[in-house]
C-alpha cells in the first residue's frame, strides 16, 4: 500500500524530540505517545527507517547504514532523542554525531539472540485477527496501523539483526532505557551491567515489547522528568 514519503509531526514547540521505530513497523508506531510527548513543548518527528514506510530500499537497512539515514534525515540537536528495538540500535551509533541532549532506548536490539528469519519475514502475510492475538493490549488503531505498516514492509530488511551493536560502554548522553517486564532483548543480567555503565534504566511491569503500544501510559511514566528537561 503506498503511503506519501513524509515524516509525520505532532506539535510546534521550541524543542525538538526525534523517534526512531523497530524493524517490520514504521513511523506511525509512535501514534499513541507521540502526541503526549508535544504536550511538554515539543516538536516531534518521526522517521521511517530503511525497508519500512516511506524509508529507503531494505538493501541499507543495518543500524550503521540506518544510522547515516537518521543523521542525514533528522534535525540536528534535538533535546530528545527515543528509538525502539532496531531503532534503538541505530539511534545508539547516531547519538554523537545527532548530538542530541538526551536519549530514551526503548527495549533495544542490541545483542544478537538466536532469531528463525523465516518466520520473521512471514509475519508480513499476517492477518488481523493473527496481529490482535499476538498483541492483545493494543488499540485497534494500532492494530489497523501495523497492517498498513506490514504492506510497505520490505521483509529483506530482518537481515540488519545480524549486524546488531552489542552492549554498549558508557553513555554518550545521558541516556534512559525503558524495558518490557520482563524483557527478552536486556536480561536482568546486562540491565545491571547497564546500571553499573551509567544508564539509567527502568522497567514497564506486564508490558511486551513494543511498550508504548502495550502500556502508553505506562512508557510516558518511565521518562519522568525527562520530558521536560
Amino acid at each position: 500500500m503506498p503511503r506519501e514519503a513524509r515524516d509525520p509531526v505532532w506539535g510546534d514547540g521550541p524543542r525538538t524530540a526525534v523517534l526512531v521505530h523497530r524493524i517490520m513497523t514504521d513511523s506511525r508506531s509512535w501514534s499513541r505517545v507521540a502526541p503526549a510527548i508535544a504536550e511538554h513543548g515539543y516538536r516531534v518527528v518521526a522517521v521511517d527507517l530503511p525497508g519500512l514506510g516511506a524509508g529507503a530500499p531494505a538493501r541499507t537497512c543495518t543500524p550503521r547504514r540506518a544510522r547515516g539515514g537518521l543523521l542525514h534525515t533528522l534535525p540536528p540537536a534535538p533535546r530528545l532523542a527515543i528509538g525502539h528495538s532496531l531503532g534503538s540500535a541505530a539511534l545508539l551509533l547516531a547519538v554523537p554525531g545527532l548530538r542530541c541532549a538526551r536519549a530514551v532506548h526503548c527495549d533495544p536490539a542490541w545483542l544478537a539472540r538466536r532469531r528463525d528469519l523465516d518466520a520473521l519475514r512471514a509475519v508480513r502475510h499476517a492477518t488481523r485477527r493473527e496481529l490482535r492475538a499476538a498483541h492483545p493490549r493494543w488499540h485497534d488503531d494500532d492494530i489497523t496501523a501495523e497492517r498498513h505498516a506490514l504492506a510497505t514492509w520490505d521483509p529483506a530488511s530482518v537481515t540488519a539483526l545480524q549486524h546488531l551493536p552489542g552492549l554498549p560502554g558508557a553513555p554518550a548522553v545521558p541516556s534512559l532505557v525503558v524495558l518490557a517486564g520482563p524483557s527478552e532483548r536486556i536480561p536482568p543480567a546486562e540491565a545491571t551491567t547497564l546500571s553499573r555503565r551509567g544508564w539509567r534504566v527502568r522497567t514497564v511491569d506486564g508490558a511486551g515489547h513494543t511498550v508504548h503500544r502495550d502500556d502508553p501510559a505506562g512508557f510516558l511514566r518511565a521518562p519522568r522528568g525527562w520530558l521536560l528537561a
